[in-house]
C-alpha cells in the first residue's frame, strides 16, 4: 500500500479531482503530416475534445457526485483551447485551467507531462486523484499517465473502470480491467494516486448547453501562463522535448489474395501453414 501523502487535504469536504485533457485533437479522419516538420497539420482540420478524455471525465464526476469534492480540467495547448475547456464545465467540471504559454509549444510528451505535473504541483498541492484518459487519439502514446506519475513520485493503475474511497482513511480501491486476458484487477492504494480510464468504459454523460455558455459568459476557464509557474525553459516546449522525428513514410495498402479454405478444420491448418510458409512468413 502506498503510504506518501503530498500534504494535508481537506478530504472530509470531499475530493480534489484533476483531470488533464488533450483540448484540440484533429479529427482522425482527417489527419495530415506536414512533410518538411512532421508535426501534425491542424490548420483547416476538424479539432475535438480529446475522446478518451470524457470517459476520464465521467469517471472523475462520478467520484464527486458519489464522495463530494470538485472535479478540475487542466490543459495545456493555445489559447484556442479555452472553447473545449469550456465543454468540460458544461459536462460537469467545476473548474478548468489552460496552461498556454508560446514557450511550451512543440512539445513531445516527456516534456508535456513534465509542464503538466509542475502546473498540478504549483496550482493543486494538495490534490487527491489525477485522472487521465487512456490515451489521445492523435498519438496514441498512452505515456502521460505514467510520466506525470514519474514526475511527482506517485502509485499509477491503468485501465481503470471504477473506484471506491475511504474518506477516512485516505485509501482508494481501484478496479481495472485487461481486455486482452479479460481479467479483473483490484488495487489499494494511499491518496494522491494517478488513474488512467479504461477508454470504452465510463460513458460520459452529455455536455449541458446552459453550463457552456455559463462557462463562455462569465470566464470561468482560468488562463495560466509560465509567467506563473516559471518552469524550467531547457524542460518545456521544444527545447525540453528529446523526440526527433527524422523520417515519414506513407503507408501503402497491402494487396490480399484473399484465399478461402472450407473444410476440415485440421486440413485448414495445415493448408494454412503451407501457405505461410510458402510466401515466407514462417520459416522451419
Amino acid at each position: 500500500m502506498h503510504i506518501k501523502s503530498n500534504g494535508s487535504s481537506n478530504i472530509m469536504g470531499g475530493l480534489t479531482i484533476i483531470v488533464p485533457v488533450k483540448a484540440a485533437v484533429p479529427n482522425v479522419t482527417a489527419v495530415r503530416l506536414d512533410p518538411v516538420t512532421h508535426n501534425l497539420v491542424r490548420e483547416g482540420v476538424p479539432l475535438m475534445l480529446n475522446p478518451y478524455d470524457r470517459n476520464a471525465l465521467e469517471f472523475a464526476l462520478r467520484l464527486r457526485d458519489r464522495y463530494g469534492g470538485k472535479v478540475i480540467t487542466m490543459s495545456m495547448a493555445p489559447p484556442s483551447g479555452k472553447d473545449f475547456l469550456e465543454s468540460t464545465i458544461g459536462m460537469g467540471a467545476d473548474e478548468a485551467y489552460l496552461i498556454t504559454d508560446r514557450a511550451f509549444a512543440g512539445a513531445d510528451t516527456l516534456a508535456t507531462s513534465y509542464t503538466i505535473a509542475k502546473s498540478i504541483q504549483k496550482l493543486f498541492p494538495n490534490f487527491d486523484i489525477i485522472v487521465f484518459g487512456e490515451e489521445t487519439t492523435d498519438s496514441a502514446t498512452a505515456h502521460m499517465p505514467a510520466q506525470v506519475a514519474s514526475w511527482l513520485g506517485l502509485p499509477y493503475v491503468y485501465y481503470a473502470i471504477e473506484a471506491e474511497v475511504k474518506l477516512e482513511d485516505r485509501v482508494i480501491r481501484v478496479t481495472r480491467y485487461l481486455e486482452d486476458e479479460g481479467v479483473y484487477e483490484t488495487y489499494e492504494y494511499r491518496l494522491p494516486i494517478i488513474l488512467s480510464v479504461y477508454k470504452n468504459s465510463n460513458p460520459p454523460r452529455d455536455i449541458s448547453l446552459v453550463r457552456k455558455i455559463n462557462a463562455k459568459v462569465n470566464g470561468l476557464v482560468k488562463t495560466i501562463d509560465n509567467n506563473v509557474l516559471k518552469l524550467e525553459r531547457e524542460c518545456i516546449g521544444l527545447r525540453g522535448s528529446p523526440t526527433m522525428v527524422t523520417k515519414i513514410e506513407d503507408a501503402k495498402p497491402i494487396e490480399r489474395k484473399r484465399q478461402l479454405f472450407k473444410g476440415d478444420p485440421k486440413e485448414a491448418a495445415r493448408w494454412l501453414l503451407e501457405n505461410l510458409i510458402k510466401e515466407g512468413v514462417i520459416r522451419l
